[in-house]
């Protein structure tokens, strides 16, 4: 297979990477809007995220007891129909969310959001791994970076795009939802919120959907599998740095998701801003993830070395960085100067990135010590120097899932697809933690301290960057 049909396959599949992480962080903007119309607390809004994120960990139990007995559906069907699953599952999700809105019930708000994950699960158990062998192995953390780079870009426009229909375009369409007391509920600037401002971006997310169904129907894409034979049974969970790397997933993901989830309220708790000027900062957040997964992308290369590959990373930086503010002031006219200090810990990522000396696991190791200061730091401090911490987080996160995934599932072969199922299986970590850490700002009385939970995820994955991936726990630490 030329690499030129690789190439074609790898962009067509991006194009995945980016939909799901816009609509994954779309969940940040429907958790204040639910807490709102529904009058909820902390923890019941994280219930969002709880039904979002469980769905993966239901959808993968059952690719695994599926592939356990019968042997793997990848393997059977190939990697297109289960990117098309996916889509049309994820598109029905995204239909779910018109009747939730019009009847206004919580529950069918949950099941839709089940629905949506489940065809997420789909999507990320043949996207990843899919990606990961479309080449020379020992790039494929780099193409994966390249990949969930584009991933995190949907999750930089998401907040600002997504903010802007749900608390402003689409909420002031129709007739203003009422709480309770039959007053109406309005956002932190006063705005009426309305049930089409959720249901027209969902539909368009819906169509959009069946249309890349339709496309990778009419693509040829190369069919990349280990072996043509189908074998039933459990063979991934003989590999180690599988099974700890399940774990990591786990607490990356929880991790991350719980900070991305409490940001807009915390924001507001820490410096009392309204839900349309915290998510631009959101954006900031979620945008440091593609920062440094473009990042990721160039350090992990063979293509460039040395001197090189710094004056590269360098422009790639800064252009990433402004990419972000020109979508937060095209929106919102915020001025440049009021984001500058983020510079300040682009810069330390670079640094990061230059001590993780292109290594996936060493890089994971660094970048955990970082984040584990940084939450310290927003847990000690108050005011701009707690949310500048809180915010930078995202650039230290933005390598962590492509390097645990392709540690773990490094050598897999035949199991790599099962693998790729246990390991989407532990985005369950996003449905725990996140409720957790709601339950935590509920009895703590805010956020700041409830921080404390994502940096138990962080110290263990500075373990599974140092030792864990190693199949063999006592080969000495590269």
């Amino acid at each position: 297979m030329s690499s030129n049909k690789y190439r074609s396959a790898l962009v067509l599949v991006t194009t995945l990477f980016f939909m799901w992480g816009f609509i994954t962080c779309m969940n940040d903007i429907l958790i204040p809007f639910v807490k709102k119309v529904f009058e909820l607390s902390r923890a019941q809004s994280m219930l969002v995220q709880f039904s979002f994120f469980g769905a993966y960990f239901i959808g993968s139990l059952i690719y695994f007891w599926v592939s356990s007995v019968k042997g793997d559906p990848i393997v059977k069907l190939g990697y297109k129909k289960g990117i098309i699953a996916g889509l049309i599952v994820s598109a029905i999700g995204c239909f779910l969310f018109y009747p939730a809105a019009a009847l206004g019930i919580y529950g069918l708000f949950l099941t839709a959001l089940f629905v949506l994950g489940l065809g997420f699960t789909l999507l990320q158990i043949a996207a990843n791994p899919y990606v990961a062998i479309l080449g020379k192995p020992e790039t494929a953390s780099s193409r994966l970076n390249l990949s969930q780079g584009f991933n995190s870009f949907g999750t930089t426009i998401a907040p600002i795009i997504g903010g802007y229909l749900v608390f402003h375009y689409f909420a002031k369409m129709g007739t203003p939802l009422l709480n309770k007391l039959g007053v109406a509920v309005a956002t932190d600037d006063g705005s009426p919120l309305s049930a089409l401002g959720v249901q027209l971006p969902y539909l368009i997310f819906a169509g959009i959907f069946l249309l890349l169904a339709v496309i990778f129907y009419f693509t040829k894409l190369p069919r990349m599998v280990e072996s043509d034979k189908v074998e039933s049974g459990a063979g991934a969970l003989r590999h180690k740095q599988l099974v700890f790397g399940m774990f990591a997933i786990f607490f990356y993901v929880g991790a991350e998701v719980s900070i991305g989830s409490a940001l807009i309220n915390y924001l507001n708790e820490l410096m009392g801003f309204t839900e349309m000027q915290a998510k631009s900062y959101l954006a900031l957040y979620w945008g440091g993830l593609m920062i440094g997964r473009f990042l990721g992308a160039v350090s992990l290369s063979d293509k460039i070395s040395g001197i090189k590959k710094d004056l590269v990373m360098i422009p790639v930086a800064l252009l990433a960085f402004f990419v972000i503010y020109i979508s937060i002031n095209l929106e919102s006219g915020m001025e440049l100067k009021t984001i500058l200090p983020f510079l300040i810990f682009v810069a330390l990522n670079l640094i990061a990135f230059r001590v993780g000396s292109a290594k996936a696991s060493r890089s994971l190791f660094v970048f955990s010590l970082v984040i584990i200061a940084l939450l310290i730091v927003t847990m000690l401090s108050w005011g701009e120097m707690a949310m500048w911490c809180v915010l930078a987080i995202g650039l230290f996160n933005s390598i962590m899932w492509s390097n645990i995934f392709t540690l773990a599932i490094d050598g897999l072969g035949k199991d790599t697809s099962q693998g790729s199922s246990l390991l989407v299986m532990m985005i369950v970590g996003g449905a725990l933690l996140p409720l957790l850490m709601g339950a935590a700002g509920d009895m703590l009385g805010g956020y700041h301290y409830a921080f404390f939970i994502p940096m138990i995820s962080y110290i263990y994955l500075a373990w599974y960057g140092a030792r864990g991936y190693i199949p063999g726990l006592f080969k000495k630490f590269t």
